[in-house]
């Protein structure tokens, strides 16, 4: 198979070129462990500080999960109290989408990946960059406070009245962290937008832009719009709460209708940006795996862009049981459909990539193969609104295609972070125990919603809590893994993965300012032998 390389220019004064520090001459390596705690502004360095993070509060947040399918192993249950089991609800929720998945993506691997892929030497705003990461750590420390006060919150929704009935500490503490996490975003995807419209390689043309980075561009855009709602929002709870007012409050005269509107204009594109960029690492690891060409790349370049803007008129699908007029429901009925066949696009060309006898089994392709099948698994042909089967189609969708799409980035790019390979069979366990562990929870779960929830159907509810156990065994053989490998894994070399796309021409792991001359990029990022 031949190699497209991606020729570089000749330095025009050798003395400019950043210094590469080596620790051994197989391995080189620019920063010491103790740098990455602290206050850095090297963008492979915070992209690392937020995966760590990401993964601390992931497993958090799963042993919070443990507690729900535990409370449903018998019928009377009494393993939370209310109170708890609510804080339980809507902390897990919290943690899980806003500190696991957004940073991870986002945080983890676009600050670490995109300048690498456009070929700079770092983001925009490196100053920047280094405090929308340190204002998570706080946020996390805040949701965690919460579950100190003993009293109610009003639910992942915070609907009003309910957030006033229920005004306490844990709920002040809950909604500043969501302030906290949100600005922290606002400034991070205004970074990465601005990152990849002026600091591309010049003679980079937008057809040669890598599909992950489409996918963190106008995941970034579309962010920057609808996370706005939801600080504001969240400001106004707090001037409820603890200043009086009676923004949305009926007793003054408000409608509490049009907070709902505001919660989900941004709660519904929070799924598309999460799931947006777990679509990108499909595309560079579906693509690398199997050396050919990414079936259509334009088609899914542009589809993603034409997501986020379909997904602007979606939000209302979560009102169909408010007082939504009917010219509404149709509307919102028909973008939402619209959405669908656009990610079936996405499939449908990842499939088609996939149709080859060149394949490598690798870690990173089986998760990734993992992640096209829970997606196809989650889709629901009708209006299951209030129903069980809506639980279990939002894990499938977004809980297991999020998580297996994050492993799946993880395998692909830890030779390129750490410089050291993984350990695959220890990745293939890690993989089989997921995947097992994510069907058993969540299968079970629609003849659960099929047949309506009875106590002659508790041992549906055990094999469920079963998958879950199975799950949160899983992270034991990844977390081995990923720090032994850290420490004694096999020298990766620059490009183990013979991956066309930038990042991979540089060391690994790469030096300071990432390049010692700026790359020079001749063909598209895809452009493998068939």
């Amino acid at each position: 198979m031949a190699q497209v390389d991606f020729p570089v220019n000749p330095p025009p004064d050798e003395s400019q070129a950043p210094t590469r520090l080596v620790t051994n001459n197989l391995h080189p390596q620019s920063w010491k462990f103790q740098d990455y705690f602290t206050f850095n502004t090297d963008h492979k360095v915070i992209g690392i500080q937020y995966l760590v993070t990401a993964f601390v509060f992931y497993f958090i947040g799963g042993l919070i999960a443990i507690t729900f399918p535990t409370k449903l192993v018998t019928p009377d249950s009494n393993f939370l109290n209310p109170n708890f089991y609510n804080a339980f609800m809507i902390n897990h929720g919290t943690i899980m989408i806003f500190i696991w998945i957004v940073l991870s993506t986002i945080g983890g691997f676009g600050n670490y990946l995109v300048p690498l892929m456009i070929g700079a030497r770092d983001m925009a705003f490196p100053k920047l960059n280094t405090i929308a990461f340190w204002l998570n750590p706080p946020a996390g420390l805040l949701l965690l406070l919460s579950f100190i006060f003993d009293g109610s919150q009003s639910g992942w929704t915070a609907y009003l009245p309910l957030n006033l009935i229920t005004a306490n500490n844990a709920q002040i503490f809950w909604i500043l962290a969501i302030v906290l996490l949100g600005t922290s975003l606002i400034l991070s995807y205004i970074n990465l937008v601005i990152t990849i419209l002026t600091m591309k390689v010049t003679n980079m043309k937008w057809h040669q832009l890598p599909l992950f980075c489409w996918a963190i561009l106008v995941t970034s855009m579309l962010a920057i719009l609808s996370i706005v709602v939801l600080v504001t929002g969240s400001a106004i709870l707090l001037f409820n709460i603890n200043f009086g007012t009676s923004f949305f409050n009926l007793d003054g005269g408000d409608n509490v209708i049009i907070y709902q509107h505001l919660f989900w204009l941004y709660s519904r594109l929070a799924v598309y940006l999460m799931i947006l960029p777990i679509f990108g690492i499909m595309s560079e690891v579906i693509s690398t795996h199997t050396q050919r060409p990414i079936f259509s790349y334009q088609a899914i370049a542009y589809v993603s862009v034409a997501i986020c803007v379909v997904c602007l008129w979606v939000w209302v699908h979560h009102l169909f049981t408010s007082e939504t007029p009917n010219w509404m429901r149709i509307l919102f009925t028909i973008s939402t459909l619209i959405i669908a066949v656009f990610t079936g696009m996405k499939i449908f060309s990842w499939v088609a990539t996939l149709w080859s006898l060149k394949i490598r089994f690798t870690s990173a392709i089986l998760f990734a193969i993992g992640c096209l099948s829970s997606i196809i698994m989650g889709i629901a042909p009708f209006n299951v609104h209030n129903t069980y089967y809506l639980f279990t189609h939002f894990y499938y969708v977004l809980f297991s295609s999020s998580i297996f799409g994050i492993y799946a980035g993880i395998y692909h790019w830890f030779p390129k972070m750490i410089g050291r390979m993984i350990n695959e069979p220890w990745g293939r366990i890690h993989f089989l125990l997921t995947f097992i562990g994510t069907n058993l929870t969540f299968l079970s779960m629609h003849e659960l919603d099929l047949q309506g929830m009875s106590p002659q159907f508790i041992g549906l509810n055990q094999l469920s809590t079963i998958g879950v156990f199975i799950l949160g065994l899983s992270v034991i053989p990844f977390t081995f893994n990923a720090i032994f490998s850290w420490r004694k894994g096999e020298f990766a070399g620059d490009n183990p993965w013979q991956s066309l796309t930038l990042e991979w021409k540089t060391s690994s792991p790469p030096i300071i300012e990432n390049w010692e001359v700026l790359p020079v990029v001749t063909h598209r990022p895809y452009d493998y032998n068939p």
